[in-house]
């Protein structure tokens, strides 16, 4: 299938979730309106709200044809290019679990097996079965990573090693993040859900209260600021880092679409508020990545640190949460800032967004590209688009559609899958070292989805 840019075509009208939405001179503060959070979860509204003007609500939204052409380029995407990859050189049929180090042709350059990659390409595949294709196959790969994962699970309050070999022999020390168990409660829950098994969904809940107690702990992995910045970074003992909130919070809501749970909707609660209260700086309207254990701003130059590729991609999983919880006033709020963080992060001169604003006074960016910021901004203005009928959600996605068209794809290279990191022009370099089995797949399949239900409301 030949790629063609997507070029967007106005059509008016839209049954509007938002209904209030286009006249921002009636909105009221956030905190004056209802809510379903609890009481340690309230977002505060921010000078932004007062900022937009009327403009920004003007309505666009997708016409059938359009909407078809995405879905037609989705499908080859994720049935003709991404699975078929993962089938051949990826997934391993006899002992369980996923050989991500690749070449671009898929030679294999290393057998080991990280933690990272079994418990997100074990989520790919159970999401996949759930809500895409029901073929028992893919059930079946998500399974046997399962138990791969689970003849390793560590005792008490250990937390996974990084990697093993193929076979499942621990290589290494245990990890000092709660990365990688994260991932594996993520992939455990999505699982449990497609195989009705409710006891992997019980251990997947106790390894996320495990993650929340070891990421409570004071001296929690106190080179999180370092691994960033570099050494010259201070230590951050017992930082406050988006990361682990916008997993844990992810994982909660997918839990919690599946059964209703008070631990888990506290630990999303308190996501919430720390990443909507306590990460946003106002000084700039941006999220810092880093803050103090107590919640309090840092004072060391972090304070000027903003990793926009994860803000943005924090910011759809705060929208997807809101519409879980029927709460449209922190939709609206995250969508403004989610906006906000796609602006300021846009490479006006190739295109695409910066995933690292290292200093926000000095305007320090990290000046590669990696594809998976790309791919949350598809997924955060596509689901705006879809909620809201905005026009700047619908033009970001369709500037960001056509840019990752052009950049990314590796068929004009002789390669299937997408390139996942490079320069800032996104240079295509010969030399692979892994298939990327999650950010790819899963904004291909969300997106996939929501084009779908674009379609079915016409």
């Amino acid at each position: 299938m030949n790629r063609r840019d997507f070029i967007g075509v106005s059509s008016a009208g839209a049954a509007m979730w938002l209904e209030s939405a286009c006249r921002p001179s009636a909105e009221k503060k956030q905190t004056e309106q209802p809510n379903t959070l609890g009481a340690t979860a309230q977002i505060a509204d921010g000078p932004l709200h007062a900022l937009l003007p009327t403009d920004e609500f003007k309505l666009e939204t997708f016409s059938p044809a359009e909407l078809r052409q995405i879905e037609k380029q989705y499908v080859y995407d994720l049935f003709q290019d991404f699975l078929p990859f993962m089938e051949k050189h990826i997934i391993d049929r006899e002992l369980g679990g996923f050989m991500c180090t690749v070449d671009r042709d898929g030679t294999n350059l290393s057998t080991d097996k990280y933690t990272w990659y079994e418990g997100r390409g074990m989520w790919v595949y159970s999401f996949l079965y759930q809500n895409l294709d029901p073929d028992p196959k893919y059930l079946e790969v998500a399974r046997k990573s399962a138990e791969f994962m689970l003849r390793n699970k560590p005792s008490g309050d250990g937390l996974y090693v990084s990697w093993f070999t193929r076979e499942g022999k621990p290589k290494g020390a245990a990890d000092n993040r709660i990365y990688g168990d994260m991932f594996v409660a993520a992939g455990l829950a999505e699982y449990a859900r497609a195989a009705k098994d409710d006891g992997l969904w019980k251990t997947a809940k106790e390894i996320v209260l495990k993650c929340v107690r070891i990421y409570d702990r004071p001296d929690y992995w106190p080179e999180a600021a370092q691994s960033y910045l570099g050494k010259e970074a201070p230590l951050t003992p017992g930082a406050r880092v988006i990361g682990p909130w916008f997993v844990l919070l992810n994982t909660c809501s997918g839990m919690l679409e599946y059964k209703n749970d008070a631990e888990l909707l506290a630990v999303a609660d308190r996501c919430l508020d720390a990443i909507m209260n306590y990460h946003f700086n106002p000084e700039f309207e941006l999220f810092n990545e880093i803050i103090n254990h107590d919640l309090s701003r840092p004072t060391n130059g972090l304070e000027q640190f903003v990793y926009t590729g994860h803000a943005i991609e924090t910011l759809w999983m705060v929208m997807a949460e809101a519409l879980r919880r029927k709460d449209r006033p922190l939709f609206e709020l995250a969508a403004r800032r989610f906006k906000r963080h796609v602006e300021v992060a846009w490479d006006g001169v190739y295109g695409g967004v910066f995933r690292s604003l290292n200093d926000v006074d000095k305007n320090v960016w990290l000046l590669d590209k990696v594809l998976w910021a790309q791919e949350e901004v598809l997924i955060g203005s596509l689901m705006v688009s879809e909620q809201t009928g905005w026009k700047w959600a619908k033009d970001l996605f369709i500037k960001m559609y056509n840019y990752v068209h052009d950049k990314w794809p590796l068929a004009k290279h002789g390669f299937a899958l997408w390139d996942y990191g490079a320069d800032r022009k996104a240079t295509f370099i010969p030399k692979g070292a892994r298939a990327e089995n999650y950010h790819h797949p899963r904004h291909l399949m969300l997106n996939l989805l929501a084009t779908r239900r674009m379609l079915s409301n016409r």
